[in-house]
C-alpha cells in the first residue's frame, strides 16, 4: 500500500565519487519531513519524470510538482532511532531545485 502527499521536505544530499568522466549524482542522504529527521539507508531507484507540455501530471496540477521535469529518489530511510525502515519516494523539482515527499509505501 502506498500514501501520496506532496508536502514540501528539506533534503540534505551526499556526493558520490565520479564514475566514467560523468558529473556526479547526489543521492539524497537525509530529509526533514514533519520536524522529523530521516536517514537514507539505501536508495531503492533513481529516475526522471517529465510532464506533458499541454497539461502536467495530476500532481502538477494540483500544485505538489510543477509541471515540467522532476527527479524521483525512491529511499529506505529511517527515521530517528526507529528500528523500522520505510520506503519513500522524494522528487526534485529540476527547475527551481525543490523537494517534495510525494510518497510513502507500506
Amino acid at each position: 500500500m502506498s500514501r501520496t502527499y506532496a508536502e514540501c521536505i528539506d533534503v540534505r544530499r551526499a556526493p558520490t565519487a565520479p564514475s566514467s568522466g560523468l558529473p556526479a549524482e547526489e543521492p539524497p542522504a537525509q530529509f526533514l519531513w514533519r520536524g522529523r529527521l530521516y536517514v537514507v539507508r539505501a536508495v531503492v531507484a533513481h529516475w526522471i519524470e517529465s510532464s506533458a507540455w499541454w497539461g502536467g501530471s495530476r500532481r502538477a496540477l494540483e500544485g505538489g510538482i510543477p509541471p515540467h521535469e522532476h527527479e524521483v529518489w525512491r529511499v529506505e530511510a529511517q527515521a530517528g532511532r526507529s528500528d523500522s525502515t520505510g520506503v519513500y519516494d522524494l522528487c526534485r523539482d529540476l527547475a527551481a531545485d525543490r523537494w517534495v515527499l510525494a510518497r510513502a509505501l507500506d
